[in-house]
């Protein structure tokens, strides 16, 4: 079986889980705007940012918080041997690094799983890989953009919407916290925002 490489890029925007509002009553499959399926689409779980020692361990970005539940990532390319705290990001062994050199090559790649493989999810909870590019609408039926970024300053999610273009110039963003109040629903065909929370 041929390996394909590991993919390169940064930093990706895709924490994925976060609590929130309820979804719509009747969830649909989740959908990409032109109707892939993104039960097939990779997710990144992390992020390798360097190398750590001579013996090839690789310092990760983390952005989920159960790594050590995926054995392998990159369609099985990178097999994960063992992960453990260290000061400067979390620690990581891979099968397939035997040294520093290795390590340093792959500063940069993304550690991804299909997101089939993701866990199930509690009612009320959300992936961000599933908000990520979902149309958002307001209340009033008012096509407003798209999901473009995901954050958490602190006090819970807030995501970051753009409206379309205009005039050949990229569209305005603003961004709404993601709670019952101003999201009220969404499934994986649009997200609803409610129109006091529109600038």
């Amino acid at each position: 079986m041929t390996k394909t490489p590991p993919t390169k890029a940064s930093p990706p925007q895709t924490p994925p889980k976060g609590p929130t509002t309820r979804p719509a009553s009747n969830p649909v499959p989740l959908r990409t705007g032109d109707g892939e399926d993104r039960a097939s689409a990779p997710v990144t779980l992390a992020v390798i940012i360097g190398a750590h020692g001579v013996m090839g361990e690789v310092r990760l970005k983390l952005f989920t918080d159960d790594l050590g539940a995926y054995a392998s990532f990159n369609g099985g390319s990178l097999t994960l041997k063992s992960t453990r705290h260290g000061s400067n990001g979390t620690i990581a062994r891979i099968a397939e690094i035997n040294d520093r050199n290795a390590a340093e090559a792959l500063r940069g790649t993304e550690l991804t799983v299909l997101r089939s493989e993701l866990p199930p999810l509690a009612d009320g909870e959300y992936y961000h890989a599933d908000l990520l590019g979902l149309p958002a609408v307001s209340t009033d039926g008012e096509a407003l953009g798209v999901v473009v970024a995901i954050d958490d300053f602190g006090a819970g999610d807030v995501i970051e919407v753009e409206r379309p273009t205009e005039d050949g110039k990229p569209g305005k963003r603003f961004m709404v916290p993601m709670n019952a109040d101003a999201v009220p629903e969404w499934d994986g065909r649009r997200l609803v925002i409610d129109a006091a929370f529109i600038v």
